[in-house]
């Protein structure tokens, strides 16, 4: 029996929640060793275990990968979250650069000043509106599917799905102007695996708040943005 995935990271969201998604979308468990202090991120590059000296760094299948991007992508192949050819990979890729844009922007938000907070927040609503969100509603609206790409369910439809609650989180009614994206949100929620990853007791982390901030600029004192590689 292969052994469990095993993920380095900080017990908060971050880079690493996308992973955490993609990896219970498609039931596979895994284990998490949560960095606390500075000592233990200099133990792993001690040990060799950071390429890159980042994290997320996941243990799978007897690697140890780095860069979140690739590690989400060896996981939706070796899933079939990955679509079927050249094409259908590229638009996955370009609608999932496109949530990771706003998910980003969201992750940043914790760690400013408490006095560029209100403003940024105002940023966030504006993008998902004007931006990310119409583009998206689009997309489904054209092809008339069920799924971003390919009429197949995909890593783009997981990624898009968390994007959308982490927006939802800041501004509740966030998705009345896009019927559609209403509906694949529904949709989506109901798909076994990730109907049970949005219950309570999973793996699922809650919003960053005050100590997860302060943890991982503990971690890497003044190099602490490593941790949003």
């Amino acid at each position: 029996m292969a052994e469990k995935p095993k993920l380095y990271y900080f017990n908060g969201r971050g880079k690493m929640e996308s992973i955490r998604w993609l990896l219970a979308t498609v039931g596979v468990e895994f284990e998490e060793v949560f960095l606390e202090n500075r000592e233990q991120y200099d133990g792993l590059l001690k040990e060799g275990a950071l390429l890159f000296h980042l994290v997320p760094m996941v243990e799978i299948d007897g690697m140890k990968l780095e860069q979140t991007k690739a590690i989400l992508q060896y996981i939706a192949g070796k899933y079939n979250l990955y679509g079927k050819d050249l094409k259908e990979r590229v638009f996955i890729d370009m609608y999932v650069e496109g949530t990771t844009d706003l998910m980003e922007l969201i992750m940043s938000h914790p760690f400013l000043l408490p006095e560029d907070k209100a403003k940024h927040i105002e940023v966030i609503i504006e993008k998902a509106k004007k931006r990310y969100f119409p583009i998206y509603e689009k997309v489904l609206q054209d092809h008339g599917e069920n799924f971003l790409v390919g009429n197949q369910f995909s890593w783009a439809d997981v990624q898009l799905l968390e994007a959308i609650l982490m927006v939802e989180e800041i501004s509740a009614d966030i998705l009345s102007e896009f019927p559609l994206l209403q509906a694949f949100k529904e949709r989506i929620s109901e798909i076994p695996t990730i109907k049970a990853f949005l219950q309570p007791g999973s793996k699922r982390k809650p919003q960053p708040d005050d100590t997860y901030v302060t943890t991982v600029r503990k971690v890497f004192s003044m190099y602490y943005k490593v941790a949003f590689n």
